[in-house]
C-alpha cells in the first residue's frame, strides 16, 4: 500500500500540521518562504496572540530588570568598576549561550510527531518565515519562566553580592542578542560591520543553514569551526 505523503496547508493554522511531515519535516522547515507576513499558528485567538511580538516589547520589559539587577550588587559594596566588569562577564558568557542553543537546540534534527511541533514553535518557524517580524524575538512569558532555572545556575556559580550583576549583564547580553536579530532582518545598515553582521546571518538562513550560528558576532563559529565556507569565486568571462 501506498502512503500518501502529508501536505501543509499554509491558509490554516501551521502548528498542529507540522508534525505530521515525519522524516519530510526537516526538508520542508528549511525552504524558506521571504513573507513579511506571518503564517497562523493557532486557531485560538489567545495562544496566537502570545506567538507574536513587537521587537521594542524587549528592551521595555527586560532594561529595567538589568538596571536593577546590577544596581544590586552596587547596594551590596561593589565599585561601579567592579560591577562593571561582572556585567560584562555576563555578557560575554551570554554569546556562548546564544552560540550553543542556537547550534545544538535550535538546530535539532526531530521527525516525530510532538519533535517536530515543538522544534518549529521554537526555531523551525523562524526558518520557514524568516521575514516574520512578529516572531523574530522570543516572547517576554517564555523569558521569565527561563530566568528563574538561569538565575539559579549563576547563584551556584558566584557570590550572592557579585550573582545580581553577572545576571543583569547576561540579561543585557540577552537583549542585544534579541534586537540585534531583529536589526539583521529588517534593518537597513549603511555602515561596514553591521553590514557584514546582516550578510552573515541572512547567509545562515538563505546559503548554509548548517553553519554561521553566531548572531550578535561571529566569534564561537571561528573557534568551534562552524564558520560558513565562502562563495566560490565567479569565473570570470
Amino acid at each position: 500500500m501506498v502512503v500518501q505523503e502529508f501536505t501543509v496547508d499554509l491558509n490554516k493554522p501551521l502548528v498542529f500540521q507540522v508534525g505530521h511531515l515525519g522524516e519530510a519535516y526537516q526538508e520542508w522547515v528549511h525552504q524558506p518562504i521571504v513573507s513579511k507576513e506571518g503564517p497562523r499558528f493557532f486557531e485560538s485567538d489567545f495562544w496566537e496572540f502570545l506567538t507574536r511580538t513587537q521587537w521594542w516589547v524587549i528592551p521595555v520589559i527586560w532594561l529595567p530588570v538589568v538596571a536593577w539587577s546590577i544596581s544590586r550588587s552596587i547596594y551590596f559594596g561593589h565599585t561601579i568598576p567592579q560591577v562593571a566588569i561582572v556585567a560584562a562577564l555576563g555578557i560575554f558568557a551570554w554569546t556562548l549561550v546564544e552560540y550553543t542553543l542556537h547550534r545544538f537546540l535550535f538546530h535539532i534534527k526531530t521527525k516525530s510527531y510532538w519533535g517536530n511541533t515543538i522544534h518549529y514553535l521554537l526555531h523551525g518557524c523562524h526558518h520557514k518565515h524568516p521575514m516574520d517580524g512578529l516572531r523574530l524575538v522570543f516572547p517576554p512569558a517564555a523569558t521569565a519562566i527561563l530566568l528563574f532555572p538561569f538565575w539559579n545556575l549563576i547563584k551556584l556559580m558566584s557570590t550572592p553580592t557579585t550573582a545580581p550583576a553577572l545576571f543583569g549583564g547576561g540579561l543585557l547580553g540577552y537583549v542585544m542578542y534579541d534586537v540585534t536579530h531583529y536589526y539583521v532582518h529588517h534593518g537597513q545598515p549603511t555602515s561596514e560591520i553591521p553590514k557584514n553582521l546582516k550578510k552573515y546571518h541572512l547567509n545562515h538562513h538563505f546559503r548554509v543553514q548548517t553553519k554561521g550560528f553566531g548572531i550578535t558576532s561571529a566569534l564561537w563559529d571561528k573557534v568551534f569551526g562552524t564558520l560558513p565556507p565562502s562563495k566560490p569565486a565567479e569565473k570570470s568571462r
